[in-house]
């Protein structure tokens, strides 16, 4: 069994990757920022990654022999945790030895050629794209050996994001409404932990799509969404994020034909783990 470093291990897809790894018997370092998290069995460490410094010195303290890069910051628009934070810990890996699978996102692309596979370059339409783009780039020229795992909007399991804004538009208890010009691969987040796991235990080394098998508007999965809480789907509102006159990007479904391939771990469709 290895000893791995999660970053981010306090937020959403770095408690799940922390607690796959846990239940397959590795020893997990999780980070937070603000505070631990509930994972059971983590040895929890507070990280400042915009901090290189902060950063070099866990590393060396840690006693890890493998990193998932999970953690953000807590704004999409924040360039020092993204890409910044990505550069110290590229560098810091690599100062070590350590094995280094950095989570990336679809917000690198434009929206506009889809499906991606692993070869389109990034063409990100804003701040966070650009800064994800950034965050590849960096790790990718400091250690070619990392993987850089891109996904797509991760639900699932009642907790996300996602999710409670649909349950919350559809039961009228907030006002708006979800795109139905705004297409991704949305995947479980279990899924997406174990095949990151499955990545940072193996010796796969490059770019790979970690997206679901299906390919929705974000309308269409609050509709699946709705079903599996007994509520009619035909109440989800819709709207067009066009209309925000904002650069967005319109569909980023992404080709994960390799990760079937290289990958045991299956990442199913939304209609798969939505229940339809």
């Amino acid at each position: 069994m290895a000893r791995l470093l999660v970053t981010g291990a306090s937020g959403y897809v770095g408690g799940a990757v922390a607690r796959c790894a846990t239940r397959a018997g590795h020893r997990v370092t999780g980070t937070y920022h603000r505070a631990p998290g509930d994972v059971p069995g983590v040895d929890w460490v507070r990280l400042d990654i915009r901090d290189r410094s902060d950063v070099s010195a866990l590393f060396a303290s840690a006693g890890a022999e493998a990193v998932v890069h999970t953690a953000v910051g807590t704004s999409l628009d924040d360039w020092e945790c993204i890409a910044d934070g990505a550069a110290h810990v590229a560098v810091a890996a690599a100062a070590r030895g350590l094995r280094l699978v950095h989570l990336s996102s679809d917000a690198v692309f434009s929206g506009t050629r889809a499906p991606y596979d692993e070869s389109a370059l990034p063409e990100p339409v804003n701040r966070y794209g650009a800064a994800k783009a950034a965050a590849e780039t960096v790790v990718r020229a400091v250690d070619p050996a990392a993987v850089v795992a891109r996904t797509s909007l991760v639900m699932g399991d009642g907790e996300s994001k996602h999710e409670r804004f649909s349950l919350d538009l559809t039961r009228g208890r907030i006002t708006g409404a979800l795109f139905d010009d705004e297409i991704r691969s949305a995947v479980h987040p279990e899924d997406l932990a174990a095949a990151l796991v499955e990545l940072v235990t193996g010796d796969f080394a490059g770019v790979i799509h970690l997206g679901g098998a299906d390919a929705l508007d974000r309308h269409a999965l609050g509709r699946l969404i709705a079903q599996r809480e007994g509520l009619d789907p035909a109440t989800v509102p819709a709207g067009r994020g066009a209309d925000l006159g904002v650069p967005r990007a319109a569909d980023t479904t992404l080709d994960s034909g390799l990760a079937r391939k290289v990958l045991r771990t299956r990442l199913r469709g939304a209609r798969e783990f939505l229940g339809e």
